[in-house]
């Protein structure tokens, strides 16, 4: 059983920039798409940004340009790069992972880390 742990939240001004972890425990496989998420109070989970086991990339209309997914399959962590950070990102951040692949609908993903707070704020 897979389970995930984001790190890297924090309070920071807006234009700053900071880089979230997940890391997983127990083996990911290789076709599984990996996506970040985050949940502002009140609001509903939204997609943030996904990496396919290709490579390929994407992104919310809202960070694209700004936020960077990435991995390092070997260390088994996912990374999500955040500059220019502005106080609408501020989210609780979750990682997760999709089984049957693609999406960015959140019932569709399987395994959900605990979600790290992000807060943008002078």
């Amino acid at each position: 059983q897979v389970q995930l742990a984001e790190y890297g939240g924090g309070l920071v001004q807006p234009g700053s920039s900071l880089k979230l972890s997940c890391t997983a425990s127990g083996r990911v496989y290789s076709s599984h798409f990996l996506a970040w998420f985050r949940q502002a109070p009140g609001k509903e989970r939204e997609f943030v940004a996904g990496l396919r086991p290709s490579g390929n990339r994407y992104y919310s209309d809202s960070v694209k340009d700004r936020f960077t997914i990435s991995r390092d399959s070997g260390a088994n962590v996912l990374y999500l790069d955040m500059k220019n950070l502005k106080s609408e990102d501020t989210s609780v951040y979750y990682c997760a992972i999709a089984r049957r692949g693609y999406s960015r609908i959140s019932k569709e993903f399987d395994v959900w880390g605990q979600g790290t707070q992000v807060t943008v704020s002078s």
